[in-house]
């Protein structure tokens, strides 16, 4: 099992967290992907706020903007994972899949109901 992408800056608990992406190939070259979407996640693979599947504009980079709802802590925990998956065009073929895990925590604010 690969580990996560980890990142070292928190969301503020229902507030705005941007994630930026980038697509590459196998060898690690930029690419467009032909598809792309992603998943939002608790640790236990529960999906938050009905966030499955949201389609990627095709880009070689592009920003995942999370907010409010997405950011709940509640029953779901201060951990967060994006699961980005797309496929992309090499010399290796065509519609080649690859994955790439997110993980971010989220600060937990007194008074956030």
């Amino acid at each position: 099992m690969t580990s996560p992408i980890v990142l070292a800056a928190h969301a503020r608990e229902e507030g705005t967290y941007v994630i930026t992406v980038s697509f590459k190939d196998e060898a690690g070259t930029p690419v467009i992907p032909g598809a792309a979407a992603w998943t939002l996640t608790s640790t236990d693979g529960t999906v938050i706020n009905g966030r499955q599947d949201v389609a990627i504009a095709p880009a070689t980079s592009v920003a995942i903007v999370l907010s409010g709802d997405d950011l709940v802590v509640g029953s779901y925990g201060t951990t967060r994972l994006v699961l980005v998956e797309y496929t992309y065009t090499s010399s290796y073929g065509s519609n080649l899949p690859d994955k790439v895990q997110i993980q971010f925590e989220i600060d937990d604010l007194v008074g956030v109901v």
